[in-house]
């Protein structure tokens, strides 16, 4: 199994922060865009380069069963034993257990010492307390006092208390992170084009509990005849050349209507599952769905997290929502391409795009519970949500009036996935900094670069590159010599490798602010002047070489680590 550029990057961004720091690391991959394999891929070089033992955590059966069969495909030599009551299975003693939480939070011994623990859908892991995940982890560290949890997910966030990671989390730092938009624009995810319903309900005197809408008082507002009739008029409407549509219903009692709506009054049969369907019956039904011969299937807080379906063309989202990962969990189920599929319609009927924000930069309510604005708004001819910036509809070429002032009730200002025109410039915080040798994809007689990549929030990054390998006294290459003596007492690097161990080893000022300007017609935004702190003094390792590059970094080593620095 060949690992796609990223997920490579992933993986090696975890060895190397196992080898340099006593934390444990997160990785942070979109919804689709193939965190088993990289689950896969953390397990091979535990098991067979350092003799570890391995335990993969998830909470449903369908990325149970999604891991060990990845796992076998990618090294079919690996002992690998599953511990899950829904699987019938409860194999011990294997290098590998790839494991149900429910089934095994209280038998954390049963499965011996474990070096390392994978947890998917780490934004699970509660963030104090006792709970399935803490137990299992606290008990299973007992048998093995250096064990380290690695944790994977899509949304690095909750609701209420903000980044899964910090210093008294389970999860202590994002080790890496791809985002939505990047992997879109490089062929890996589905593009993604979005559409508000006419048929829209009101929730702003819905009471909220826990961070979320209160589900009796949410369902009830949802199932009303003549709401439920005008959106399932729409959906078939906007689907009449969609092959597999998926739609998120808001409770039991309006899913099934939502179906009988679909059924009767537009000869449309709609599947429906929740989570008291019979498993035959929903395993019917998804594999219907999947093959083509089901085109409507409906659920309520089922298809989510682990539902694989590359079919998905249009997801509906029916209900509204205060979550933003569970939003993201829905639009999500359109993100994985497949052949014939140039897109995904998301329709919006609760108001959860402006609500949230795109996908690819999520925003988090502030502190008092209220959440910033929102940077999208609605075309009143087609209803398409698009970036606030647009004075013309880029899907039906409505002209917008100039705009004066600022309303406080105006709609949001950002599309389902950002990167239309925005503002000129704007200045953020930076929050990490990484350094990487990037290749460019497809093209092996290409110069490596220097990918610089600042984080400015959950899930945002921005990115440069870096080119040191460039011919001496172009354009690129002045321009690389001068952003290193900005930052650096230590002598340019001669080589990318170089380059990135140097920066890594403490070479480079901290970049404090950055100012990003993207033009319209512009695919990415550019980092166009930074505010830096002092530069450090130089590196002891550079003093005695002053014009001979260091060795490659990755020389002798496994992910640029020497071996006797992995802990197991």
């Amino acid at each position: 199994m060949e690992l796609r550029p990223y997920q490579r990057e992933a993986v090696d961004a975890v060895w190397k922060h196992i080898s340099t720091s006593d934390t444990n690391p997160a990785i942070v991959l979109p919804t689709g865009s193939g965190k088993t394999h990289v689950i896969a891929e953390l397990c091979r070089d535990a098991v067979q380069r350092w003799n570890g033992r391995v335990a993969v955590l998830a909470h449903v059966k369908e990325l149970l069963e999604q891991a060990a069969g990845k796992l076998r495909a990618a090294a079919p030599d690996l002992p690998i034993g599953v511990f899950s009551a829904g699987l019938g299975r409860r194999d011990i003693g294997y290098a590998v257990t790839i494991a149900g939480i429910q089934s095994v939070y209280q038998r954390a011994h049963d499965l011996g010492p474990l070096d390392l623990v994978i947890v998917d859908e780490a934004h699970l892991i509660p963030p104090d307390g006792e709970g399935m995940y803490r137990r299992f982890l606290a008990d299973a560290r007992e048998l093995c006092d250096h064990q380290r949890v690695i944790g994977l997910t899509a949304t690095p966030f909750r609701m209420k208390t903000g980044t899964i990671c910090g210093p008294d989390s389970v999860l202590n730092e994002v080790c890496f992170e791809a985002g939505v938009r990047e992997l879109i624009v490089q062929g890996f995810l589905c593009p993604l084009r979005s559409r508000a319903g006419k048929a829209t309900a009101d929730t702003s005197d819905l009471h909220v509990r826990g961070g979320e809408f209160v589900q009796g008082e949410l369902e009830d507002r949802m199932d009303e005849d003549g709401l439920v009739e005008a959106a399932c008029a729409e959906v078939v409407a906007a689907t009449s050349e969609r092959r597999s549509v998926l739609l998120f219903c808001s409770g039991v009692r309006h899913g099934e209507h939502v179906a009988r709506v679909l059924r009767e009054r537009h000869g449309a049969e709609c599947g429906f599952v929740e989570g008291n369907t019979p498993a035959r019956k929903r395993d019917e039904l998804i594999d219907r769905f999947k093959r083509g011969d089901l085109k409507y299937l409906a659920n309520v807080n089922v298809l989510t997290t682990g539902f694989d379906a590359p079919n998905v063309d249009c997801v509906a989202m029916l209900r509204p929502t205060l979550s933003p990962g569970l939003y993201y969990q829905m639009v999500g189920r359109g993100f994985r391409p497949t052949e014939g599929k140039a897109d995904c319609l998301v329709l919006d009927f609760g108001g959860n795009v402006l609500r949230h924000g795109p996908v690819d930069a999520i925003r988090l309510a502030e502190r008092n519970g209220a959440p910033g604005e929102a940077p999208a708004k609605q075309c009143p001819e087609c209803d398409a949500l698009i970036h606030a910036a647009y004075a013309v509809c880029p899907e039906c070429g409505h002209a917008f009036p100039p705009r004066q002032v600022k309303h406080a009730a105006a709609a949001s200002d950002e599309a389902i996935v950002s990167g239309s025109d925005g503002p000129a410039r704007r200045d953020e915080r930076v929050l990490d900094v990484a350094y990487l040798v990037h290749y460019k994809r497809n093209d092996p007689l290409a110069k490596p670069t220097m990918r610089v990549e600042y984080r400015i929030g959950f899930n945002r990054w921005v990115r440069e590159w870096i080119c040191f390998e460039h011919p001496e006294g172009g354009y690129a290459r002045r321009k690389a010599e001068q952003w290193w003596r900005r930052r650096s007492n230590d002598r340019v690097p001669g080589t990318v490798e170089e380059a990135v161990e140097w920066a890594d080893a403490g070479a480079l000022a901290p970049t404090l602010r950055i100012t990003i300007e993207k033009k319209p017609g512009d695919e990415w935004e550019r980092v166009v002047a930074y505010e830096l702190g002092e530069k450090p003094p130089r590196l002891e390792s550079c003093d005695g070489l002053p014009d001979e590059p260091s060795s490659p970094v990755g020389a002798g080593t496994t992910c640029g680590i020497p071996d006797d620095e992995i802990p197991f």
